[in-house]
């Protein structure tokens, strides 16, 4: 396994490095938008943050911030080792689909209960992610759903040979 050296974050920055693992839950006053289908389909000043070392935070807005008709749920979950079983949903607006591109974790483990009834998305799976105006990179590699914004530096996990990290 390759040695990671952390970017020096800067004024006002964060270094995923000093998230902790396991992961930090956190509530966000931050105006998050997600939009698809040339439509704002969710957008909340009350979002949660899960911080975990080496990865962008994941935004986790309440299900009740997503317009009505845009989650459908879809079979098939995931693992997390810290927050329990995932499960998914295809993101729907009339213009346009995003498929397995939202998730939740309906029964969240331990120090993850404040994600219950929550979604997060990935970001580059649908026409735009921002939080208080700034336009999200997505983490890099398909499966890591981090929301890379000018607040948060690096290097990130996901990217290639970042697999041993």
């Amino acid at each position: 396994m390759r040695r990671v050296t952390a970017d020096v974050p800067g004024p006002g920055q964060e270094s995923v490095w000093d998230y902790p693992r396991p992961p930090r839950v956190e509530t966000s006053p931050e105006t998050v938008e997600i939009r698809l289908g040339g439509e704002v389909i969710a957008r909340t000043t009350e979002s949660i943050r899960v911080l975990e070392t080496s990865h962008p935070p994941a935004y986790y807005l309440p299900v009740a911030a997503f317009a009505p008709g845009v989650l459908r749920a879809v079979a098939g979950t995931t693992f997390c080792e810290w927050k329990g079983v995932a499960n998914y949903f295809d993101l729907i607006t009339p213009a346009a689909t995003a498929s397995r591109a939202a998730w939740t974790y309906p029964d969240p483990t331990g120090g993850f209960a404040a994600i219950r009834d929550h979604v997060s998305v990935m970001p580059g799976m649908v026409d735009a992610c921002l939080v208080d105006g700034e336009v999200v990179r997505a983490q890099e590699g398909g499966f890591y759903g981090g929301w890379i914004t000018d607040r948060v530096t690096g290097p990130f996990k996901g990217g290639p040979g970042s697999h041993g990290w």
